[in-house]
């Protein structure tokens, strides 16, 4: 390698994972839509849990997520706070299927489902509370 194209690398290296990183941080833990229009609805069966009245809180967690806990305890408060709301956490590594159908990449992973278990809106990575609020009140208009 030249040292002309070991300065470019050495440039681009860095620019590309930085331009990463900043594309990480921005999305991380935003509510988005939850994608495939009306395609993907999960059950009580499938989530070993009844649905919430209202909505549904869906969290998918691994044992070595560093976010996972704090993540639990806001959608919990939200559910507890929230009538006809319901969390349910599941344990990604024991239920491989269910991620393989959700399309889950990472954790956490927060799906927000209406009272038919239709996915309104989805976020890899922690939500804040106002977001997972305002998904709520979204998953319950409909």
């Amino acid at each position: 390698m030249s040292d002309a194209a070991g300065l470019i690398v050495a440039a681009v290296v860095p620019a590309a994972a930085t331009v990463f990183g900043l594309v990480r941080v921005r999305r991380d833990g935003r509510l988005r839509d939850g994608g495939r229009g009306d395609a993907l609805r999960l059950s009580s069966g499938e989530l070993g849990a009844p649905l919430g009245e209202r909505a549904t809180l869906v969290q998918f967690s691994t044992a070595l997520c560093a976010t996972c806990p704090s993540t639990r305890r806001l959608l919990a408060g939200v559910a507890a706070g929230t009538p006809g709301v319901r969390h349910v956490e599941i344990d990604a590594e024991a239920r491989l299927d269910l991620v393989r159908r959700v399309e889950v990449m990472r954790t956490p992973t927060v799906l927000i489902l209406d009272r038919a278990g239709r996915v309104v809106r989805r976020a890899s990575g922690a939500p804040t509370r106002a977001d997972v609020v305002s998904a709520v009140e979204l998953a319950m208009a409909d």
